[in-house]
């Protein structure tokens, strides 16, 4: 079977960034194709595969000849059609497979003003506060899910670090809640956002995981701009003024 995954530039996407992480800790084989967000917002060229006219996108071509594509949008979508096939993208323990998905859905519906005034520029480093109230409420509920789920499901080593083969991630090891997660901790770093404890060493974690790594390196080569996620275009004023 042929997956192709579509997705916008590495260096803005966010969407494109969870549903890239989604299918890199699946396991499977698969291709990328990066459809530039300009060439998009001129001629609608999503739409040509994807049904919402939205990335990321994952087609699964079949055998190529007479079995139909099996199209699946939206991040969500996807980490659910890949779980059937590699179970550790939620955790194994039912409680904490439920919270994972709790989380998960509310990252994927919520944070309204995390994610219109702090756009994701992985290669970007400003300071734009004083954060509005609804940012700052986006921030402290983001901190204080990262600082319970590691309460209630991370290692519970005597010493209280690490235990072993845990990857300082939400429950541990890679999971779907973690790339759905991954774009806000390129935000918060852009931003200078640095949260204290468990949340603070989460963040540095998933920092420094290898797919994050592996993304933070495709968008640092990209070239392309992509106006409107500027942060030095939206804030140029309270920049210049600062």
């Amino acid at each position: 079977m042929a997956h192709t995954l579509y997705i916008g530039n590495k260096n803005y996407s966010s969407w494109s960034l969870r549903g890239w992480l989604l299918v890199r800790a699946s396991g499977i084989a698969f291709d990328e194709k990066v459809i530039s967000l300009n060439d998009n917002e001129h001629a609608s060229v999503y739409q040509q595969f994807s049904p919402s006219g939205l990335v990321p996108c994952l087609v699964n071509d079949g055998d190529g000849s007479t079995s139909p594509a099996t199209v699946v949008w939206d991040s969500l979508a996807i980490a659910e059609y890949l779980a059937e096939h590699q179970r550790a993208l939620w955790p194994a323990d039912p409680r904490a497979r439920a919270w994972a998905r709790s989380i998960s859905a509310e990252m994927h519906s919520g944070f309204r003003a995390l994610r219109s005034e702090m756009t994701m520029c992985v290669r970007e480093r400003v300071d734009v506060r004083p954060w509005s109230s609804g940012l700052q409420k986006d921030i402290d509920r983001v901190v204080a899910i990262w600082a319970e789920t590691r309460r209630q499901f991370g290692p519970k080593a005597n010493d209280g670090g690490a235990a072993a083969g845990d990857g300082g991630l939400l429950f541990g090891g890679f999971t779907a809640a973690d790339a759905m997660y991954g774009p806000v901790a390129f935000r918060f770093r852009t931003y200078g956002v640095e949260p204290g404890g468990a949340a603070g060493d989460y963040l540095r974690a998933l920092l420094d995981h290898p797919y994050m790594r592996e993304w933070e390196s495709a968008a640092l080569a990209e070239t392309e701009r992509v106006e409107a996620d500027e942060p030095r275009v939206i804030y140029r004023d309270r920049i210049r003024a600062a």
